[in-house]
């Protein structure tokens, strides 16, 4: 009965992980504005997708580095309202008041509300998920 517990967890995790692919769609839809094409050209289309997904790439990497300066994970840095800071990062980069993006966006994190808050059904989740991988370890 463990083991059959143990398995359907997991299954869960991993699904739960599957989603991660929905949400980078969701993202760079809404947030990075790819749901509308703005020009007709098929080679037009193809730069713009191009263009969308490396920025969503870099959008991706920064938040790696911003999560490791936190020593948070990943799944706990909010894209989204990273990606909204960048613009203030940019205005205190043209004033002289900020070089580098990463330490900028470290300084600032409580104002600019990278880091998520944890819920309670999320710790609960992620004690469960804790208890899932040591077991397969």
């Amino acid at each position: 009965m463990t083991r059959n517990c143990y398995q359907h967890s997991k299954e869960r995790e991993l699904y739960r992980r599957r989603w991660q692919v929905e949400d980078a769609f969701l993202l760079t839809k809404r947030l990075l504005g790819l749901a509308y094409i703005w020009v007709g050209d098929s080679n037009g289309v193809q730069i713009q997708i191009f263009a969308t997904w490396i920025f969503y790439a870099v959008l991706n990497q920064l938040c790696i580095d911003v999560a490791i300066a936190l020593n948070q994970p990943l799944d706990r840095i909010s894209t989204e309202m990273l990606f909204r800071s960048l613009y203030h990062f940019s205005q205190a980069f043209l004033r002289g008041d900020a070089t580098d993006a990463v330490p900028y966006l470290i300084e600032h994190q409580k104002l600019f509300g990278l880091v998520k808050a944890r819920r309670k059904r999320h710790r609960e989740i992620d004690a469960h998920t804790q208890q899932i991988w040591a077991l397969s370890s």
